[in-house]
């Protein structure tokens, strides 16, 4: 019996099946393609978390809308089913960003809305019953050498001076963040309040059946083609609608006519096998808080409802050309990386039985900002460039998205996000050498800093290679 677990366990580490949708309770039915040419009120491309909350919330606001859902795959398959199972109330982009955008007051106005979405998708999860372990337990970033300290005390005094309070952002002495996360080498972190831990593939796919009760239409096994206003084609027919919306985040640049507007980049995440009580006692993590370290190779991790670390971070970024290659994502140099760093933070995981090994994409717009857009003229609708950290914003997108198409005016329907336009990225090679020159330069960084020097010229020609 042993020896089939362990061969069943290999099989699913080969084929880079993430841990969220292998251990889904039950069957998992395919769904329908598409019979042929069919026309709607709204079609949506993709089942991810933004597609599915878009159409949730349109279906809530105005039930007599017809709404399809276009799948290439099945429920889930992009990031939404592979990710770290973080639903953080943050942007990618930051307050200042949005700041230069609009306006400092607009900008914090913003950030509010995404730590209200993180509660917005436990109440929904919650009234539709979705068990998908949402416990909101906060993050709690480590500080493990002077540089990462240093960045973290200047970061709290900042957000405190914005108006943020200690309930929002808590600077923390060595002592408290051990206790919290007892990982090695921690001079001290932050702990941050607006964090839930999910089973992501539990909250899509329960998604995707509340949308369904609703009266939403999903199907699957049906490759959207071309965008254009009014239509979307298919390689199984051609749907018509008055409003289109593309929720398409990294495979993007695979549509007609759009390959520059969106980079897809590569992250990879490893589960542990459910661990003993004394282990999980030892490490600690005992309200779920999600947790990472300050490097700027960015890794996360979550103890899972089942008592797993699931932890991943970024390997080899980008293919050349926005190439999208599932070998890519099972790539065993990037996973062992992945479990040096696990083993590093805790070496009592040293020995422990890692049961899979995944990868996915993930969308960045040119300039690493979010954005949310409906032209209402054309009727078409988009939303993405999450950057990672789309689990959360992606309610507050799809939840906006619905109330533009509608036409109602929200206090959502106005923040700075709303119409941000991003310019296409380059040309290729220089869209490669630019992607890999910024992750070369951010590896150096964290060496660098690992060795007690400063990274920060390193750290601006990074942020100048990126468009930030």
């Amino acid at each position: 019996m042993a020896r089939v677990r362990g061969l069943w366990q290999a099989a699913q580490m080969e084929r880079g099946q993430s841990m969220w949708l292998d251990e889904l309770p039950g069957e998992r039915a395919p769904r329908a393609a598409l019979g042929g040419d069919m026309s709607v009120d709204v079609v949506v491309i993709g089942a991810g978390f933004t597609g599915l909350w878009t159409a949730y919330y349109l279906k809530t606001l105005d039930p007599s809308l017809s709404v399809l859902v276009v799948e290439r795959e099945f429920v889930g398959f992009g990031a939404s089913g592979r990710n770290g199972g973080w639903a953080v109330g943050e942007l990618a982009a930051g307050v200042e960003k949005y700041e230069r955008i609009s306006s400092l007051e607009e900008s914090l106005r913003l950030t509010r809305a995404v730590f209200d979405s993180v509660d917005e998708i436990g109440r929904v999860a919650a009234d539709r019953g979705i068990d998908c372990g949402y416990a909101k337990g906060g993050t709690i970033r480590l500080a493990r050498n002077k540089a990462q300290l240093s960045r973290q005390i200047a970061e709290v005094s900042h957000h405190h001076s914005l108006g943020f309070s200690d309930a929002d952002f808590r600077l923390l002495d060595a002592d408290e963040a051990r206790e919290m996360c007892n990982a090695t080498e921690v001079l001290g972190g932050i702990k941050f309040a607006h964090t839930a831990a999910v089973d992501p593939a539990r909250l899509v796919t329960g998604l995707a059946t509340a949308c369904e009760d609703l009266g939403v239409v999903i199907v699957e096994r049906t490759a959207a083609e071309l965008v254009e206003p009014g239509s979307v084609r298919t390689d199984r027919g051609t749907v018509t609608a008055s409003s289109v919306v593309q929720a398409t985040e990294a495979y993007t640049c695979e549509l007609e006519g759009q390959r520059r507007r969106m980079v897809p980049v590569y992250s990879r995440m490893i589960a542990t096998e459910p661990l003993d009580q004394a282990i999980l006692d030892e490490i600690g993590l005992h309200e779920r808080p999600t947790f990472a370290d300050d490097r700027y190779m960015v890794i996360y991790g979550q103890r899972t409802e089942d008592g797993r670390i699931a932890f991943g971070g970024r390997g080899v970024p980008y293919l050349y050309g926005s190439k999208i290659d599932p070998a890519t994502e099972v790539r065993g140099d990037s996973h062992r990386l992945i479990h040096e760093a696990l083993v590093d933070l805790f070496p009592v995981l040293d020995d422990v039985e890692i049961t899979h090994r995944w990868g996915g994409v993930l969308g960045v717009s040119r300039d690493w900002t979010p954005f949310v857009r409906y032209d209402r003229a054309s009727g078409v609708g988009e939303a993405g460039g999450y950057v990672g950290e789309g689990v959360t914003p992606s309610n507050l997108a799809g939840r906006t998205l619905a109330e533009l198409i509608v036409g109602a005016e929200t206090e959502r329907t106005d923040l700075p996000w709303v119409g941000h336009q991003s310019r296409s990225w380059e040309p290729e090679p220089f869209r490669w050498l630019g992607i890999r020159g910024s992750r070369r330069i951010m590896a150096g960084a964290d060496a660098a800093e690992d060795q007690g020097r400063q990274a920060r010229t390193a750290i601006r020609l990074s942020n100048w290679l990126r468009g930030s």
